[in-house]
Formats: C-alpha cells, structure tokens, sequence
C-alpha cells in the first residue's frame, strides 16, 4: 500500500523552519534576527526610514512620515500571507506596500513608497537585517576570543605534541594551537565588523528620477535614519556589498571551523587531550551510551561547510545584467539568510564550547613522550622551540587590535 499523505497543517507554526535541520542555529539569538518576522520589521523599518528622510527635506508631508511610522510599528502582517501573495510580484514589497496604503487614508498614503522601487526597500531591509545579526555575531565571537586569549595565556608552556598530517610530528605547546585559533578569530570578527552594509535608494533605474531635484541629498538622510552607510551609488546591478557580506561570514565560519575540527581530533578517544564541557544529554549516542561525542563542535564544523555553498550563490549574483536582474538578485535572499545565521548560531555554539573545554595536559604529556623517545632515537630537537614567544606575540597583537 502506498504511503499516507502527511496531514494538512493546522497551526501556522507548522510551516515555520525551526532549525529541526540545523541544529547550531536552533533557539539562538541569529535564528530570531533573521526569521520571517525580522525581515517583514526589516522591510517596514525601510519604508519607515525613507518617508521620513523625504519629509526631513521637505519631499512628502510630515503627516505621512507619521502615518507609515505608525503602521511600521503596529501593523500586524501574517509574513506566511504576504509570502504567497509576492508570488503575484516575485518579491514581498509589492503586496507589503498594498497593504501599508491600504490601511492609511488616501491624501497620506500616496507619498508611501514615493519615487522607490522594490528592490530599494529589499536589499535595504537585506542591510538593517545584516546589521542586526552582525551585532549578534560579533556578540558571539567577543565571547569566542576572551576564551581563547585565556586558553592561550594560561596554557602557554603546557607541553603537547604538534601534529601535521594526521600524524605527531614535533613537540608544541596547547597555548600555541590556542593562539593560533585567537589569530584566525580575531581576524575573522575584524574583517566582519570593518564591512559597510550600506542603504539603496535609486528609483525605477538607478537615476533616482522620481525624487526631484534633491534626490542625491535624500542618501546621507536615509542612510542617518536607520543607522546604515551611505551608497556612492545605487548598487542595483553593483552587488559588491552583498557579496563581501558573504565572504566575511564564510572566513568567520572557517575560523570556528578550525578549532571545531581541532576539537574533533583532540578530543577522540585515542588521544584525549580535551574534552567539550558536559550538560545533560550532550553528546549521548542514541545507538552507543558509553560515548561522549563531540557535539558542539559537530555543529560548528556543519556551519563550515555549508557557509562558503551559500556564499558562493552570492558570489555568482555578482555579474547582474543592467539597471535591474531578473534572477540574480532574488537568488541572494535565502542564502544570504543561511550565511547570516549559521554564522551567528555557530558563534554563539563556538563560545559555549570554549568557556567550557576541558584540557588534559597529563594526556597531552602521556602522548607527547612517545614522540619524544622517538625524536631523542633521532637525534632531533625535542623541545617547542619559541612556542611561548609566539603566544606572547600573539595575545600582543590582539590587544593591539581590539584596543
């Protein structure tokens, strides 16, 4: 017999994307700032935005800034509705500005959307959305990089056996490897936080036309009213901030991902140098109760591998044709999302893992004179060479750059 169909949804809930398939971004802070909900705020703070920098230069009347303000703040939209209804469209700011005009009366809700085009209130509503999470993750990475500066300087001369190729190669310290992790973070979180994730605003074809003679001055007021960077122009078919977005998040995620890996390594039973911290339930195997798996650098090392994919559909939107893509532009939605908050949740997953760690320097010693019975048959060197100088310059350049 054929299979039952699965029962039709009930609850609206049960079309919602709760993370049941990515667990390293489930109930975190960067799953709530990139949800429907967040983009649908996104979109009104916008609309929200451009009225009233239009009514700060005397372009639509001081009523209507009031009026879409207003709706911006109390407006109740069903994001699920408005999400079948942009089928019609092939983006949501069509139906959304309907229905922003359809509930304010008639003399106001004329200078709604005035002289914008959907794709000005979509990738800036993009922005504020990136610029919210991105507070989430620098949040995250802050927490990621006091760990590993604590790690690094409190096992700066614990001795462990540095491995290349899967295999012990000659010894180092477990400062070094966590100053080593300190350095790619902290390069990483640099790299994010220095990005200009800027407003749009062209109009029908880029020309900003439609917003008359003071249409160049409305950029520094549009970009002041929701606190994001002003354009030198409108990047329509320019799509270089989206794309650099999705880098700096790829290289955040290649960061965690590095430790997570390390992490796996370490902590396999066969060499037991460190251990993820224990909670109840972490870790358990359904099939084998005797193991305590690597679970949180599990999910980080998922996050890793599935960011640059996403970031790589942002990179091949680049080469839009024109004053307007067809294709290319609504490509970059949900994988600039997916960037957004697997970079966030592995951030938040990262930091649990490191202020919890557990480090086994009597293993990590246990292991290490194997490798040194061997160098010392040799005749090799067998002590860690400047691995406390290089610690030190290490936690040095990263007071330099964070001060």
């Amino acid at each position: 017999m054929p299979p039952e169909s699965p029962p039709e949804p009930t609850d609206p809930d049960d079309r919602s994307d709760r993370g049941l398939l990515e667990p390293a971004r489930a109930g975190t802070e960067a799953e709530a700032t990139t949800s429907d909900r967040a983009w649908l705020r996104a979109l009104l703070d916008a609309e929200a935005g451009l009225t009233r920098a239009q009514a700060r230069l005397g372009l639509v009347p001081p009523e209507a800034a009031d009026a879409v303000s207003g709706l911006a703040r109390s407006a109740e939209i069903d994001p699920g509705e408005l999400a079948v209804r942009a089928r019609a469209a092939g983006n949501p700011v069509v139906p959304l500005v309907a229905e922003l005009r359809s509930r304010a009366v008639p003399e106001l809700s004329r200078h709604f959307h005035q002289g914008a085009t959907s794709q000005d209130i979509m990738d800036t509503g993009a922005m504020l959305v990136a610029a919210r999470t991105r507070e989430v993750i620098l949040a995250g990475l802050g927490r990621v990089v006091n760990a590993l500066a604590e790690l690094a300087a409190r096992h700066r001369e614990t001795p462990m056996a540095g491995r290349t190729l899967g295999q012990q190669a000659v010894p180092t310290t477990f400062g070094l490897r966590a100053a080593g992790w300190l350095v790619g973070c902290v390069h990483a979180r640099d790299r994010l936080a220095g990005l200009r994730l800027p407003v749009q605003l062209g109009g029908a074809a880029g020309t900003m036309a439609a917003f008359g003679e003071r249409a160049v001055e409305l950029l520094p007021v549009y970009a002041e009213e929701l606190g994001l960077a002003e354009p030198v122009l409108p990047w329509h078919t320019l799509r270089f901030p989206v794309a650099e977005l999705g880098s700096a998040l790829a290289i955040v995620t290649g960061a965690l991902g590095k430790i997570a890996t390390d992490v796996v390594v370490l902590a396999q039973t066969e060499v037991g140098e460190v251990a993820e911290p224990p909670g109840p339930g972490r870790g358990g195997s359904s099939a084998m109760p005797h193991k305590r798996n690597p679970a949180l650098a599990t999910m980080v090392r998922a996050t890793a591998l599935q960011v640059p994919a996403y970031a790589q559909i942002l990179m091949t939107a680049q080469p839009a044709a024109l004053e307007r893509p067809a294709g290319e532009w609504h490509a970059e939605w949900q994988p600039l999302r997916e960037c957004l908050r697997l970079t966030g949740g592995a951030a938040e997953t990262m930091a649990e893992l490191l202020e919890g760690i557990e480090i086994f320097p009597e293993r990590m010693r246990t292991n290490l004179d194997l490798l040194l019975g061997v160098l010392a048959e040799h005749g090799e060197q067998t002590g860690p060479g400047s691995a406390s100088a290089l610690v030190d310059r290490a936690l040095d350049h990263v007071r330099e750059v964070s001060s």
